[in-house]
This record gives structure tokens, C-alpha cells and sequence, in this order.
């Protein structure tokens, strides 16, 4: 190590024959010369010296040897800088293509802990995932991703927060502990994006835990729309009923035919009074509400529900028969129905 430069002497070495050769010669240093340089310049970035170090050393050393071959110098300062800037590039493409692995790997649930550290996250503490699904997905490397995450690190200072892209998705992955980081996150994506929705898995503990807060996310983002609700945010734990219904189809299917199957003959379909019971049961029961929503006059929500409860035998105002009535709505929508039939 040089106590003049700071830069250890085997970097130096090549540059001083170099300047030597120059200034007994007048000749500017050959390919050869300069593919040697840029591998010093290589070798600096990976040791960590600061450019501005390096280059301080080189301009020093050629005060001393030099003499006014500065031709020279500024040819081998370019190769340095070359060397050096390239083995930075190489150094970012591969953290980032490590990266994008270990954030595959962690969604599905094949992550290690020590792989987690070097990204700074402690796989045995609890973890939510926030999932944002842009109308036009999201490309991998959009740097987006970094600066939220940089945001949310400068926010709540700690680096146990991961955003990346995957599959066209924004997603971020916060200690179930920090609960303000998944509102912060949509916070970002809101300010950046015209048009997404964002789920909200639950926490869960370790490595597993991550993917199923994943894909609980994923799906409330996917039952949202299949359900046609109107809240940009959806939360897992707020859905936990439409999984318990999917899991049994042929009883749902049972429940819709059961209890809906009448509407069809109503003038018109099914559809409006659908929407109509959809209003009633978002307005909790406020029939002006209803009509708001919908457009149309509070006589025309009274006759539409009279109208319901004579092909149906259900009624909404009743606490019980509203429970069944609201079920089958949901199952209707899971379903698809009436667009599609019901096996």
C-alpha cells in the first residue's frame, strides 16, 4: 500500500512502466498495455477503492514519473476508469439477476435464510406480502421498484423490506410488525401508476409464510374483480369467506340454483335485480342509498325487491333470509352467473 496514494502498489505497478516507456519512447501506450490497465481498474472496483482515490494516485504517480508525457496519462486514466466502471456494471447485473432469482425462489417457498440476510430479510420473523397489479404490467428491471423500496427504507429506517417485480407485479414484502408499510407501499404505487389494484395478503411466520401471504394476496386481487367490488385495496382477511365457498362448489351451485334460479323469468333476467340486492346489501339496508348507487328512484329499489321476494320467496329485511340471500349473491358472482351457466 502506497502511503502517498492509499492504493496498494500491485495496481499501480502497470501504470508506472507504462509512464516510464512513454516518456523514454514519446509513444503512447499499445492495446496490450491497456488491456493490463483496465484489468488493474477491474480489480480496484472489486477491492473497493473509491475511483476518486484511484485516479488521484495515478495523476500523483505521474507528477513523479511522467514528466509532460500527460498523453499518456490520459490514456491510461481512460483505461483505469474503463477497467473500473465496467467491473461495476458487471459487479449490478449480477446482484440484480441474484436478485430477481432469490425473489422467485422466496415466492415460492424455496428461499434459504442465509440468501434472505444478504437481502436483509429474517425468514423466522412474520411476514405480509402487498401485491400491486398495474393495468399494464410492470416490466422486470423498471427501477420503480428500487425507488419504492428506497421510500420505504428511508421511512421506517429498516432494511428488513423487499419490493421487486414479478410477473408484471409490484410486490413488497414487510415485517408483519411494521403495519403502516403496506399502506406506505400502495401510497407509492397510487402516486406512480393511473390505473391498479393492490391485495393485501395476512401475516404468516417464516419462509412458507411468505408465499401464502403471496398468494393470499393474489387472489384477493383476482376475487375482487370476479366479484366486481369497487375498493382499490382488498385484504385477504377481509375475504375469508369466498375461499370457504369455492371449496365446495357443488353446495354453492346448490345455493344459487336453489335460491336465484327463479330470477330468470323475471322481465328483463336476472341481472337487475341481482345488481339490486348487490346495492341493498352495500347500503345495509338503506333503500335511498341503494337507489344512489344504482341510479335509479327509491320506488323502483321497493318494487324490485317486492318483485324478488315473490319469485324467490326471500326477502333482505329479513335478518336470516338476508344471510342466505347475500350468500348466494356472493356464490353468484364467484360463479359467474348468469353469464355463465351453473353446472
Amino acid at each position: 500500500m502506497s502511503e502517498a496514494t492509499g492504493v496498494p502498489a500491485d495496481l499501480l505497478g502497470g501504470f508506472l512502466s507504462v509512464l516510464a516507456a512513454s516518456a523514454a519512447t514519446g509513444r503512447l501506450p499499445g492495446r496490450a498495455d491497456m488491456d493490463g490497465l483496465r484489468e488493474c481498474g477491474a480489480l480496484a472496483a472489486e477491492r473497493g477503492i473509491p475511483l476518486r482515490v484511484l485516479a488521484d494516485a495515478c495523476l500523483h504517480a505521474a507528477e513523479i514519473t511522467a514528466g509532460g508525457a500527460f498523453g499518456a496519462v490520459r490514456r491510461g486514466m481512460a483505461a483505469y476508469i474503463e477497467g473500473y466502471e465496467e467491473a461495476q456494471r458487471t459487479a449490478l447485473r449480477q446482484e440484480e439477476e441474484a436478485r430477481r432469482l432469490f425473489v422467485d425462489d422466496l415466492l415460492q417457498g424455496r428461499a434459504d435464510a442465509e440468501r434472505a440476510e444478504h437481502f436483509g430479510l429474517r425468514l423466522a420473523g412474520a411476514y405480509v406480502v402487498t401485491v400491486a397489479r398495474p393495468d399494464t404490467p410492470v416490466a422486470a428491471g423498471d427501477p420503480l421498484a428500487g425507488r419504492i423500496e428506497q421510500a420505504l427504507v428511508a421511512r421506517f429506517g429498516s432494511h428488513n423490506i423487499l419490493v421487486a417485480v414479478r410477473d408484471g407485479l409490484l410486490v413488497c414484502v414487510a415485517p408483519g410488525a411494521l403495519t403502516a408499510a403496506s399502506g406506505e407501499f400502495t401510497h407509492h404505487v397510487r402516486s406512480a401508476l393511473t390505473a391498479w389494484r393492490a391485495g393485501v395478503g395476512r401475516p404468516h411466520q417464516g419462509p412458507g409464510g411468505i408465499v401464502t401471504s403471496y398468494r393470499e394476496a393474489v387472489n384477493a386481487i383476482d376475487l375482487g374483480e370476479r366479484l366486481g367490488l369497487r375498493a382499490q385495496v382488498l385484504k385477504a382477511a377481509d375475504l375469508l369467506v369466498f375461499p370457504v365457498l369455492l371449496r365446495d362448489r357443488e353446495a354453492i351451485v346448490d345455493l344459487v340454483s336453489t335460491v336465484l334460479g327463479p330470477l330468470t323469468s323475471a322481465r328483463g333476467g336476472p341481472e337487475p335485480l341481482l345488481e339490486t340486492l348487490e346495492a341493498i346489501f352495500a347500503s345495509q339496508g338503506n333503500h335511498t342509498a341503494a337507489a344512489r348507487r344504482l341510479g335509479v328512484s327509491t320506488r323502483a329499489i321497493t318494487y324490485r325487491l317486492e318483485r324478488i321476494r315473490r319469485l324467490t320467496g326471500f326477502s333482505p329485511s329479513d335478518p336470516t333470509q338476508r344471510f342466505t340471500l347475500e350468500t348466494a349473491v356472493l356464490g353468484a358472482r364467484l360463479l359467474e352467473w348468469p353469464a355463465h351457466p351453473l353446472a
